[in-house]
């Protein structure tokens, strides 16, 4: 009982924690400044990675410098009140984190970066150990993985260079201490104190913190890292479960009670699809650089009489999709003559979001053919109406309002423009496009698309089917299906027409797409407009929809950057059972735009070369291209042999095609490094022939020294490494290698004739010499 009754007091603990030994502390200065400048580089890699969302730079880089000063000064002492002070600080920063966390639940890459830096300034205050040390550098690393995530351009890259610059020298000194060595300023310091020029010059020749073996690390690392880079496959994947998505300040979150809260609001042009101009009321007034940068097709009507030209070319989207794609924004079902209208715009409804997310859930028509799920992150660079865009058929929409619309077209609807920074999330169901199954899908089409998907003036209808009969009729071999008509007829379009920028605009009933095939061609988007009305008087459902093109891939960040110029018009043709499918019958576009169907897996590689390829002459393009292709194909049917494909179902189909496996493996390692060691030798032999009798002996007795341990130091003379050897050679073999060695000097700086015989010999009583006592060693 009254061992269980002494209960230690307050004072007893605090007595007993300052009675423990002191921690052994980190006295290298310089790995403390070099792991301060890691963990700055992070933050401000971050910084610069958000784009202005963040400012942790303005306070965490002054505070943690602070800290690591308070730190370097109090090292060899308890803190114990301060480790109090810090534990309560950390604390109050979790609790922080929480509530920006709940704020920010959909992407919380930042807040998580933000909570971190919090921690490392508080951390910094108290670094006593290597170890303390090391946490830090995690915590530098962390926020370059970071910043690389939250990255949409290459404005980081300079950031994680320098990291790579600061992060070799700090592992070198942390390996030092880890080993125990000598701290290495210190053996610096000592060196100068003693004003010996050639030691000092030795030790920065030498040491690995010179900066001569320092670029040359980062220059191997950043090799070998692009290289596997642009070699590394790609492979489709979203592993984030809690999609990004973001709401800039100012950004409506419903519709208002007025049907105009629900219709296209699109800078630069009126709602019947004419330019504003400086009386105008609505939208913008008219604004030169709305009218330059605006696309005119993001409008409930379109005036195709238009020329619509976008003259200043801007970033306004980068999208992280899964695949490439034509990014869909509108789709327009009524043909008026000179351009397009939604006819059912009265039909557009109003979506709800769920209350406890942000996740919109929208209903997927059917398909009778497989689909692939694609994720797609779209971020608004430049201001856009109030239309999304997305792959097409989406399933889930993560966007930052309470409501969206959905118009009869399949369109979805913003309440109000998206504006720069608005980031957001969607999934959609894309249809694979199965040729095989779509010339089998016949002529049964839902009652909906027949009424609203097959209209065309009557007084161009006969017109415009004679001239798509008679572009058919040159197929050189039957068109049975709907299918192959419209694939046809789009690359018949190409051929036959062109692209005309300056022709003159329609005179008031005149039909745009008579006009078009009486002038041999248009604008480019009357291609899309002709091809919809020749499908139409084919009664093949279609309709035109505009929307971008899949823009540039970066393969450094990852995002397609999708420019202003990259907006078009393209042909949605419908099959029943198996839905809306894309034909593009633009000159110098593909009929199928991309899709994930596309091989991307080595996309890199391809992005690499084509930049290299815009550069050589067509002719030298063209033969690396068979080139390669040839190479390609014949790795691939090797790899594709049927032997091939039952020795690995064999090797790793059980326990003992594992083994064999394994020890087939360890074979080959060892004949290629049988191999590598053989050809080692050969090339060695071969570079000795090639030198002077005197050096080639001078060059084997050097080798042969170094076998023994005795290498010579770049920095010394030959005159210098011979007498260092007298202490560890007999007389008899000092004697030969101080022979060897003058008549080397004689020779290449006196030009004095040389005894090779001779040389030679005493060079072989020295080999002899080292064996012979090796033996002597034995036996003994």
């Amino acid at each position: 009982m009254e061992e269980s009754s002494k209960i230690p007091s307050l004072k007893a603990i605090v007595s007993r924690i300052q009675s423990f030994p002191s921690p052994k502390t980190e006295e290298s200065i310089l790995l403390r400044i070099l792991v301060q400048t890691m963990v700055i580089v992070g933050i401000i890699a971050t910084d610069v990675a958000a784009r202005g969302e963040s400012a942790m730079s303005f306070w965490a880089i002054p505070l943690s410098i602070f800290g690591a000063v308070i730190s370097w000064r109090r090292r060899k002492k308890k803190n114990i009140s301060l480790k109090f002070s810090l534990a309560i600080a950390m604390i109050v920063a979790l609790i922080i984190f929480l509530g920006n966390l709940l704020e920010n639940i959909f992407d919380n890459r930042l807040v998580l970066a933000e909570f971190l830096v919090q921690l490392q300034v508080l951390h910094s205050f108290d670094l006593p150990r290597r170890k303390d040390l090391g946490y830090s550098m995690i915590i530098g690393l962390i926020l370059i993985g970071v910043s690389a995530t939250l990255s949409q351009t290459l404005a980081f890259a300079p950031w994680l260079l320098l990291f790579l610059l600061i992060a070799i020298p700090t592992m070198i000194l942390d390996y030092r201490s880890r080993m125990g060595l000598r701290i290495w300023e210190k053996e610096y310091k000592q060196i100068q104190e003693e004003k010996n020029k050639s030691k000092k010059e030795k030790l920065l020749q030498n040491s690995v913190l010179s900066p001569k073996k320092l670029v040359s690390f980062v220059l191997i690392v950043m090799i070998l890292g692009l290289s596997l880079f642009a070699i590394m496959p790609r492979y489709p994947g979203y592993k984030l479960q809690s999609f990004p998505m973001n709401a800039p300040d100012g950004l409506q979150k419903k519709f208002t009670p007025e049907e105009r809260g629900r219709g296209i609001v699109s800078p630069g042009y009126n709602r019947d699809g004419s330019r504003q101009g400086n009386g105008d009321s609505i939208g913008d007034g008219g604004s030169g650089d709305n009218l330059d940068s605006s696309y005119y097709g993001f409008n409930t009507t379109i005036n195709q009489n238009l020329q619509g030209n976008i003259l200043q070319k801007k970033i306004v989207l980068r999208i992280r999709s899964q695949a490439p794609g034509f990014w869909r924004v509108l789709a327009f079902d009524h043909y008026n003559g000179q351009g397009w209208e939604i006819s059912r715009e009265d039909q557009t409804i109003d979506i709800n979001r769920n209350r406890w997310n942000y996740q919109f859930s929208l209903d997927v028509p059917f398909v009778k053919g497989d689909v692939k799920r694609i994720i797609q992150t779209y971020t608004v660079v430049s201001d856009l109406p109030n239309i999304i865009p997305v792959l097409k058929y989406p399933q889930f929409l993560y966007f930052p309002t309470e409501q969206i619309a959905l118009d009869s077209e399949g369109s979805l609807r913003s309440p109000a423009g998206l504006i720069e920074g608005l980031t957001y999330t969607t999934i959609s169901q894309v249809p694979y496009r199965s040729q095989t199954d779509l010339k089998e899908a016949g002529n049964n089409y839902p009652t909906s698309i027949l009424k609203y998907q097959l209209g065309i003036p009557m007084e161009i209808k006969e017109k415009v089917k004679e001239k798509a009969e008679a572009l058919l009729a040159k197929s050189p071999y039957p068109l049975k299906s709907n299918y192959e008509k419209a694939l046809y007829l789009a690359q018949a379009i190409k051929q036959n027409y062109q692209i005309q920028p300056n022709i003159p605009l329609l005179k008031e009933g005149e039909d745009l797409t008579l006009a078009f095939l009486e002038k041999g061609g248009g604008y480019q988007d009357h291609f899309a407009t002709v091809y919809t009305m020749m499908l139409r008087s084919l009664n093949i459902p279609a309709r035109l929809v505009v929307g971008f093109a899949s823009g540039q891939f970066n393969p450094f960040t990852g995002y397609y950057v999708v420019h202003n110029t990259d907006a078009h018009a393209l042909t949605e043709v419908y099959f029943p059972n198996y839905g809306w499918h894309y034909f593009d019958p633009l000159p110098g576009h593909e009929i199928i735009p991309p899709s994930f169907e596309d091989d991307n897996t080595f996309g890199v590689l391809g992005q690499l070369w084509n930049w290299v390829a815009s550069w050589l002459p067509s002719p030298i393009t063209n033969f690396l291209t068979i080139l390669f292709g040839k190479i390609f194909n014949t790795i691939t049917n090797f790899f594709g042999a049927g032997w091939i494909v039952k020795l690995w179902q064999f090797l790793t189909g059980s326990l003992v095609g594992i083994l064999i496996g394994f020890l087939g493996l360890i074979i080959i390692a060892f004949i290629s490094w049988l191999t590598w060691n053989v050809t080692q030798k050969l090339l060695y032999r071969f570079q000795l022939t090639k030198l002077n009798p005197v050096a080639k002996i001078y060059r084997e007795m050097l080798d042969l020294l170094r076998d023994k341990g005795y290498k010579k130091n770049p920095a010394q003379t030959p005159l210098e490494y011979a007498y260092t050897l007298m202490e560890f050679l007999t007389i008899e073999q000092i004697e030969i290698v101080m022979l060897i060695t003058n008549s080397y000097v004689q020779w290449r700086y006196g030009n004095l004739p040389i005894n090779i015989d001779y040389l030679q010999s005493q060079f072989n009583l020295l080999s002899r010499s080292f064996t012979q006592k090796k033996i002597n060693y034995i036996v003994s």
